[in-house]
Formats: C-alpha cells, structure tokens, sequence
C-alpha cells in the first residue's frame, strides 16, 4: 500500500509539474507565470514549517541535531545552485564566444547547443532522483505527509521545467519534443521513490533526518529561487494579486492535510 502510494505520488509529481509547466510555457496561462510563482512559494513554505519540520521534530531525536541538519541542508542546496550557475555561466559565456565567429563555428555551436540540452535533460534526471527520494520518505511516515509532499514537489518543479522547456526548445526545436524528453527526466522521479522506499525503511532511524533535508529543499527553493523572482517594484494591486497568491499556496497546504487525514 505505501509502495503504490509512493509510486503514484512519485509520478504525479515527476511527470504532471512538467505537464503543467508546458500548459504554462505554451498555452493560454503563460499570462500568469508570476501567480504560479507566488503559489508554489507559500505551498513550499507551507509544507516545510507545518508539516515536515514539525513530523521530524516529534521524533526522539535530539533537536539540536535536527537543526544542525537543517543548516547543512541550506548550505549544501546553496552551494549546489552555485555549481549550476557557474555551469550555466561558463557555457553562456562559451556561446557568446562562438557567436562572435559563427561561419567560422557553425557546426561546432550546433553540437554545443544539443549537448546543452542533454546536459539540462541529465541534471534535471538527477534531481528529480532525489525528489523521489524525499517523497518516499515523507510516505514513509505519514501517507497524508507524503502526499502533502508530493504536490509541494509538483510545485516547485513547475517553475523549474519551464526554464528546462525552454532550453530545449531552443537547443532542439519543437515543443512536443521537449515535453517528451522533460517528462522523461521527470519520470525518473519514482525510480527515486523505489530506492527512497528500500532505503528508509530499512534506515525508519533516519526517518527524521530525511524530512529535515526534504524540508531544507523546499525552504531554499522558495526563498533563494521563487521568492526573489516576485521581489520587483509592482502596482498596489499587482502586489495584492501575489500576496494572494502566497496565501492560496498556503491554504492549499492545508486543505489537503485535512482532506487526506
């Protein structure tokens, strides 16, 4: 039972934020991107400070060990957005290079922009490995956690894919392709979920531990990456619209804790 939830939640995450991102990308709500962005912040944050900190903490584990992992979490999430912005930087900086000679470069820019946007496709694989692993964790200790966690993956993906989208789309043309190779990646999710659901259980110890780092995921992402996009100087009313937003991300955290009880 709690390998078929992790399955479909893995999944639903995995795949459907990358269904939603391309609705976004390519359909008629590509409008409302920054409210997307509002929403997925307050589910995160939602997820992280009512439910996954607070399960960890119920534990026998010592608090200051808890903290202590919460810390390292935020730290190892900040240097691994480092690395992958200094990628990006390098490999910008590359194009930019080649474009200045591209009669010259013509094929080679060609192979750097497909191998660009493999690169994109096997990060996103390894990271979405990892979502699978802290959604198994999180069902391994409560199913209504474990789905709360699985849609704050969903969430936080969203806005994650559709840069991912639009890197292939570029790189590697149509827009049907670039879904499909997305969700892919994405599927990797419950193969994450697989060796997540192994692993904890036979580490139920470390439970704790593990919704601590999914915790400190989700905190990094929503004030490192999402929150930042929507600090700019807006109208009264725009800015009501993504404290709005925020709160509907919140407050869907919590409808579905109390539906699923």
């Amino acid at each position: 039972m709690i390998f078929l939830a992790i399955l479909l939640g893995t999944l639903t995450a995995g795949i459907g934020s990358v269904w939603v991102a391309a609705w976004l990308s390519f359909g008629v709500m590509s409008r409302y991107t920054q409210h997307m962005l509002s929403l997925a912040a307050g589910a995160l944050l939602a997820t992280s400070f009512m439910h996954l900190l607070p399960e960890a903490f119920e534990s026998t584990v010592v608090p200051r060990d808890l903290f202590l992992t919460l810390l390292i979490g935020l730290v190892f999430f900040f240097l691994l957005d480092k690395a992958e912005l200094w990628h990006h930087g390098h490999e910008h900086g590359a194009s930019l290079e080649k474009a200045h000679h591209a009669h010259e470069h013509h094929h080679d820019s060609h192979e750097e922009g497909t191998s660009g946007g493999w690169a994109v496709l096997a990060g996103d694989s390894v990271h979405c490995f990892g979502d699978g692993i802290l959604i198994a964790s999180a069902f391994m200790a409560d199913l209504r956690l474990g789905a709360i966690a699985a849609l704050a993956v969903m969430a936080h993906e969203v806005p994650h894919h559709m840069g991912d989208l639009a890197v292939l789309r570029q790189a590697q043309g149509p827009k049907q392709a670039a879904v499909l190779k997305v969700s892919l990646a994405g599927a990797v999710t419950a193969l994450g979920g697989a060796v997540g659901f192994v692993l904890v259980e036979s580490l139920r110890a470390t439970l704790p531990y593990f919704l601590v780092i999914a915790s400190s995921s989700f905190i990094y992402v929503a004030l490192a990456d999402l929150i930042p996009q929507l600090q700019k100087r807006l109208s009264l009313r725009e800015t009501a619209a993504q404290i709005t937003w925020l709160a509907i991300g919140i407050s869907s955290v919590t409808l579905v804790s109390l539906l699923t009880h």
